[in-house]
């Protein structure tokens, strides 16, 4: 993982103008951008509209799975474009909302399709605290898989805790018939304070590159309350 000054990965955040759409990744310290999707075509054609909204929903899953799956629609006053996506995500892709593994969508009003937009839209009040109910949403979505996990009758382990073991899982090639890593989650203390710092965003990184979702979570969620109280950091498995 890169040593920036931006922080960890947060949400998503979606502005719809008239003839596009702009992604940027939120993370803790920055925003940064992230693509830009165009519009081929009118609005009030729906066949370019579904095309469009499709060619969003491909745009953004890159950064869903990484295991950022909090996703902020914006768009100006007096327009329905980030309900008109958000209609067709119901419509079309249920797996962005059914389910433990499901993406939490948060819509504000406000232009985010420049950097000057974005930069004044961050700087409000009501950004900052949509960020937070939405990420506590997305994050108590997955303490709910982990506790389901914890509690699973299998006679595999799904929940490991030491540094040790997660290297172990996560470096080691995949044994056919046992459990996989599905998400690593890791509270932002644990991150920021652990001696093996360097060691655990090694990790990170690998997990990444193998398809791992990787979420670090504020310490104050009550996720990270609960990673907390199991050492700071989990890998979540799954079983084939």
């Amino acid at each position: 993982m890169k040593k920036y000054k931006r922080g960890y990965p947060v949400a998503i955040l979606a502005g719809f103008g008239e003839d596009r759409a702009v992604l940027w990744k939120v993370f803790s310290q920055v925003v940064k951008p992230e693509k830009t999707i165009t519009l081929n075509g009118t609005r009030k054609d729906p066949k370019a509209i579904y095309s469009f909204h499709e060619s969003v929903i491909d745009a953004l899953r890159p950064t869903l799975k990484e295991g950022v799956r909090s996703i902020i629609l914006s768009s100006l006053p007096r327009t329905n474009y980030a309900q008109g996506f958000l209609n067709h995500v119901q419509d079309h892709h249920a797996w962005l909302v059914q389910g433990p593994r499901k993406a939490t969508f948060s819509q504000m009003t406000g232009a985010a399709t420049t950097l000057p937009n974005v930069t004044a839209l961050t700087r409000i009040p009501a950004f900052s605290r949509i960020i937070e109910e939405t990420t506590t949403e997305e994050t108590e979505n997955l303490l709910d898989l982990l506790e389901k996990r914890l509690n699973a009758s299998s006679r595999e382990v799904l929940v490991l805790y030491s540094l040790e073991e997660i290297e172990n899982q996560i470096l080691s090639p995949v044994k056919p018939g046992k459990p996989q890593s599905e998400y690593l989650m890791i509270a932002d203390t644990y991150l920021s304070r652990s001696r093996m710092r360097y060691r655990v965003q090694r990790l990170m990184q690998i997990a990444a590159n193998n398809g791992i979702k990787t979420r670090i979570v504020s310490v104050d969620s009550p996720a990270g309350k609960r990673l907390t109280q199991l050492g700071g950091m989990v890998c979540i498995l799954r079983l084939n």
